[in-house]
């Protein structure tokens, strides 16, 4: 699959959906999700891929779309500008650290995958379920590809609500120094340790 939707145009550095596969490893509709709106906050900042920290990304989610996030925008967290909020929400805030400004994409809640294909869900529960005949699965593959390709061609502003907005950038990426926890010995970043008792640990330590 290498698709780009007209919605590119005005910005020929978005990468190919086909690259967001191969760093995902498979197509679906959630790295398809992933892909529009991080299109759209792309072009919404007239930006181009982050190469060191120019654009900041802040997910609320941990799910197949933050791959294709990672792909188009060149956030991520060895970088230390992909910041993980797990709220379980599918919104996505792009930040740039040149303009100040900042654009927030949320799912809109009238954006249902039953409404592109109904049999998706309960073909997916079948197959989880593992009552699911060889064909079931190969329909399940096929339907998951089709949804994907729909999701692809649609506008994002079918998808997704975007707004601007003005928030305060937190500074750029630490590198700090790495120390032993006094309890297990191994080596710790050192603004991850906990003292506990009058020692210095690391925090699986601090939990027993």
């Amino acid at each position: 699959m290498q698709r780009k939707s007209d919605n590119t145009k005005n910005n020929e550095d978005i990468k190919d959906f086909s690259e967001v596969t191969d760093f995902h490893g498979h197509v679906c509709p959630g790295s398809a999700l992933g892909y529009k709106a991080a299109q759209m906050g792309i072009n919404m900042l007239s930006s181009t891929r982050s190469e060191d920290e120019e654009i900041l990304t802040i997910v609320e989610n941990d799910s197949c779309a933050v791959d294709a996030i990672q792909v188009l925008t060149g956030c991520t967290f060895g970088k230390g500008n992909l910041i993980f909020n797990d709220y379980g929400k599918q919104v996505y805030t792009f930040l740039s650290r040149s303009s100040g400004q900042g654009i927030r994409i949320s799912l809109k809640d009238s954006f249902e995958m039953d409404k592109i294909d109904p049999q998706l869900s309960i073909l997916r529960k079948k197959v989880s379920s593992g009552q699911a005949s060889a064909s079931e699965k190969e329909l399940l593959n096929e339907k998951v590809q089709s949804v994907a390709n729909k999701i692809l061609e649609m506008d994002g502003e079918e998808i997704f609500i975007a707004e601007k907005v003005n928030m305060a950038l937190p500074p750029k990426a630490s590198i700090f120094k790495s120390i032993n926890c006094q309890k297990c010995g191994e080596l710790v970043s050192e603004h991850r340790m906990k003292e506990v008792k009058g020692i210095k640990v690391c925090i699986p330590c601090s939990k027993e």
